[in-house]
């Protein structure tokens, strides 16, 4: 068996693409999308006819300028989305643009808006998660969808504070980002982290032993990874989800995979409740350097592809 077979044995795995060849080849559960990924794929040109579709779509709509332009990106993210679905058999992973992480109302506009159009295309919302960013506004913003029904992914988490309040805000996954806390720390110190010895690595096994002592429903999907060693040591988290690179890496290796994580013995840890409300969030957030600017970081990221992303499509309409 491949190392990949081997870690689907305890973890399901996650295509982190929006690449459909990548998915056939691996066959993962879930795929994941954000941004940065769409932007990539739909200047490909095997992926141009996706975007036609979506700007041909909302030509009807009577919008205009700005307006028309949300439309067509709203298309072009189910569109992706559906056309992913026909590859895995679970779920996909739609965002909701980044400029709105500090929008609680606007966020729960906004994936509402999304799901409307996959239930328009005949697309369960139980086969999709709205993804978010792990802002108080936005960890608010997933607590109401929640109760519509409407499932979500916290992305751009990097801090106890944000995975105790998504797993009290009863969300269905979250995603530490493994591969930019490292990043982070490595930038601090100059120094090289052994798998076994990465702060993201440290930082996702915490909140995975955290949820499972407390009995959280709440799935825990590692992210951003940087190497296979990382993958590794996170064996046996609920999802990983894995960039084509890597995946193939562990396509390519039969070396032996030993379950890391495991809900019993997190469970039989001495672990300390955590007591959250905005308050607590926003002092232990502020006091964590790391989980502030990295959040941060990430959000002009994404917001700086989407109106990349925006461009691009103006440009197709016009």
């Amino acid at each position: 068996m491949t190392q990949l077979d081997q870690l689907k044995q305890f973890t399901t795995v996650v295509a982190d693409t929006g690449d459909f060849q990548t998915m056939k080849e691996f066959a993962p559960r879930d795929a994941t999308t954000n941004p940065t990924l769409i932007l990539k794929a739909v200047e490909k040109e095997e992926y141009a006819a996706i975007l036609d579709k979506a700007v041909v779509a909302s030509k009807d709509s009577g919008l205009s300028g700005p307006a028309l332009v949300e439309k067509v990106i709203d298309e072009l993210l189910v569109l992706f989305g559906i056309e992913i679905l026909d590859i895995v058999p679970g779920r996909v992973s739609t965002e909701v643009d980044a400029r709105l992480s500090f929008d609680t109302e606007s966020t729960a506009a906004k994936a509402r808006d999304i799901i409307a159009l996959y239930e328009k295309n005949g697309i369960s919302r139980d086969r999709v998660l709205i993804k978010i960013a792990s802002t108080w506004e936005g960890i608010n913003a997933a607590a109401q969808l929640e109760q519509d029904g409407i499932h979500c992914n916290l992305t751009l988490l990097f801090s106890m504070a944000q995975a105790v309040h998504c797993a009290e805000s009863k969300v269905t996954l979250i995603s530490p980002f493994v591969g930019r806390i490292m990043d982070w720390h490595k930038a601090k110190t100059g120094k090289t982290y052994a798998p076994a010895e990465d702060p993201g690595v440290h930082s996702v096994q915490a909140i995975y032993d955290y949820y499972k002592k407390f009995g959280y429903q709440t799935e825990v999907m590692g992210a951003s990874f940087r190497n296979v060693g990382e993958i590794l040591e996170l064996a046996g988290c609920d999802l990983l989800t894995i960039s084509p690179g890597l995946l193939d890496e562990l396509s390519n290796s039969s070396d032996p995979v030993e379950r890391k994580l495991d809900a019993e013995k997190s469970k039989a840890k001495d672990i300390a409740r955590i007591e959250m409300n905005e308050k607590a969030f926003r002092w232990m957030f502020n006091q964590d350097a790391m989980a502030t600017e990295k959040t941060a970081e990430g959000i002009r990221n994404f917001a700086a592809d989407i109106d990349k992303l925006e461009a691009l499509v103006k440009s197709k309409i016009e």
